[in-house]
């Protein structure tokens, strides 16, 4: 269906047609679990696979669209280096959106990067954005993926390791027991539903960086140099863990948790909205996700604590940069609330039902929530200097030129 609209739909609606489609595809699919197969995830459930392929759809026709449907000097940098300027033929689309390196578990990728790959360009394409006789080098060098692999087969079996233990002596049930929702002390239901939100990570690092480790080692992800000269293969890396468990934002901790679903709605929502770009792109991303009322109540509180997070950034981080120990002091206070917060957001995603989901939230008094709206209420919403959403074209760029 999503190839007859790319080869019979006008340039200019490709990607509306391609995006409604397949979104309302999935959608009936996630609708069949709940009300058919009653919250059941069967041994022939494929919305999974079905999520990857339908971001791979989405993007490519957003991509379709800025290369044939829009002037260059309209796109930003990025869009204009992601533009499809030739449709691809059948075959070539069944290939990128099936093929065994991420069909399953993801990620999506772009679709020139996927061709070069294919091409036999991608790795050397990356090798030329660098001057290397500059490095001592006479000629371009053959960067190897075995050590980004075996560093990633590493973290899965930790990961494996983590899941098969931790995650199930603290299942997500313990937060509807009814010692944790009558019992404990506010205090102690803090720490516990902490603890049980890191014990249900390792199931998504395992797959993530399993699903990374396979397209390296078929020689797909090389994303080029780093400052030190170290060969990079995280083009396609969904998660940076580090940086998941020492965010000292809510933004910070998004950006670095499934990288390319965020990427993906950025390029297909964030940045072509022109209103509520923050509430619209949440709400796409839990449409994507499923119909589950959980996902919901996650991504409606999600923009919630966002909106909060940034009133509280703008009008109070710059009283803590005088000096290095008073950034210390924010960045551990940060640090603390923002680990609190996401697992207070996320926990009801990992649920999915609406009763238990009510029982957590009643048991944590809707803490969250009051303070986020009281912080959205009471503190001035300051505007961003300097800061434009939307990215930058050359058109925008030639006239910042001329004034």
């Amino acid at each position: 269906m999503c190839y007859g609209i790319l080869v019979t739909a006008s340039v200019s609606n490709i990607h509306r047609y391609s995006l409604f489609v397949a979104m309302g595809y999935l959608t009936i699919c996630h609708i069949s679990r709940i009300y058919i197969f009653r919250y059941g995830i069967l041994t022939t459930d494929f919305s999974g696979p079905l999520m990857i392929v339908t971001q791979k759809i989405t993007v490519l026709a957003f991509q379709i669209h800025d290369g044939l449907g829009r002037r260059a000097e309209d796109l930003s940098a990025e869009q204009h280096r992601l533009a499809v300027k030739v449709k691809p033929s059948f075959l070539e689309y069944l290939s990128y959106l099936l093929n065994f390196m991420s069909v399953i578990a993801g990620p999506c990728n772009n679709f020139k990067d996927y061709v070069a790959f294919i091409e036999g360009r991608h790795i050397h394409m990356k090798l030329l954005e660098v001057n290397w006789k500059q490095k001592g080098f006479h000629s371009l060098p053959e960067p190897s993926p075995t050590r980004a692999v075996i560093q990633k087969l590493c973290m899965t079996l930790v990961s494996l390791l983590l899941f098969l233990t931790l995650t199930k002596t603290f299942p997500i049930t313990c937060l509807a027991d009814d010692w944790f929702v009558h019992k404990a002390n506010f205090p102690t239901r803090l720490c516990y539903l902490y603890i049980v939100m890191q014990a249900s990570k390792p199931k998504y690092y395992f797959a993530w960086t399993l699903a990374d480790a396979v397209n390296n080692a078929a020689g797909f992800g090389f994303s080029g140099v780093d400052k030190n000269g170290n060969f990079c293969w995280d083009l396609l890396s969904n998660l940076n863990i580090w940086k998941i468990e020492t965010a000292t934002s809510f933004k910070m901790y998004l950006e670095n948790w499934n990288i390319q679903t965020v990427t993906w709605l950025k390029r297909v929502c964030y940045e072509r909205v022109p209103w509520y770009p923050t509430m619209l792109t949440f709400i796409l991303s839990a449409l994507w996700h499923g119909v589950y009322p959980g996902y919901y109540f996650t991504f409606l509180t999600g923009t919630l604590v966002t909106i909060a997070a940034r009133t509280m950034r703008k009008n109070y981080r710059h009283y803590f940069l005088s000096s290095k120990a008073l950034k210390l002091v924010y960045d551990v206070i940060t640090w603390a609330v923002t680990q609190l917060a996401v697992c207070y957001t996320v926990a009801p995603f990992v649920m999915l039902a609406v009763e238990p989901t009510i029982s957590l939230y009643k048991s944590m008094y809707f803490y969250l929530h009051i303070i986020s709206l009281l912080i959205i209420l009471f503190l001035p919403i300051k505007p961003q200097a300097h800061i434009q959403r939307q990215p930058q074209t050359l058109n925008s760029v030639n006239k910042k030129k001329t004034d």
